[in-house]
């Protein structure tokens, strides 16, 4: 009888060494798996949620995550969207725990520059804040490059012409907070 015992005590002890082997196991899978998740994907799988991001410049923009590339965001409130570079980002708030890894080679390549590119198509007017909290600008954006942008300076409610125009700034991308549409 105490021998049955001792053997039911070692094999009860070496089930649970087992299961606490098989926990740490999983644990440090899970671990390795989320160090190889980007800022992208974790913000991916918030879409549809409402959240505050608040950017370098010390902007602060909220809204429904409604678009994410793989440089960027949009934030939609009524009437305005905002873009806001990865990069400018300085804290996001709201997040929920789903995680979106994995897309497709086409919504990898719609950078930033693919994004601006779309405002500056439909001659849309825009504020761009920048990172350091300078002055915004405001008007329309011009052109697009690989790493910056043209906007004309218009005053509000100026159509984009010559006469209305009060300069013409180049902003690299690494200098954008977000950029504001209405």
């Amino acid at each position: 009888m105490r021998w049955t015992a001792l053997f039911d005590d070692i094999e009860a002890q070496l089930e649970a060494a087992e299961r606490i082997a098989g926990d740490a196991e999983v644990a440090d899978r899970v671990r390795r798996e989320q160090g190889g998740v980007t800022i992208a994907d974790r913000v991916r799988g918030q879409l549809g949620f409402v959240l505050t991001v608040e950017t370098s410049g010390g902007g602060k923009f909220d809204g429904e995550l409604t678009h994410v590339g793989s440089e960027w965001l949009v934030l939609s409130k009524a009437p305005a969207e905002v873009i806001v570079p990865l990069t400018a980002i300085s804290l996001i708030g709201g997040l929920g725990r789903n995680v979106a890894v994995g897309t497709s080679r086409v919504r990898e390549g719609l950078g930033l520059g693919s994004a601006l590119r779309t405002l500056a198509r439909d001659r849309a007017r825009v504020i761009v804040h920048r990172v350091e909290g300078s002055p915004r600008i405001e008007g329309i954006i011009d052109r697009v490059g690989k790493d910056f942008l043209e906007i004309a300076a218009v005053l509000p409610g100026e159509l984009r012409r010559s006469a209305s125009v009060s300069a013409v700034y180049a902003v690299p991308f690494a200098g954008i907070a977000a950029v504001s549409s209405s």
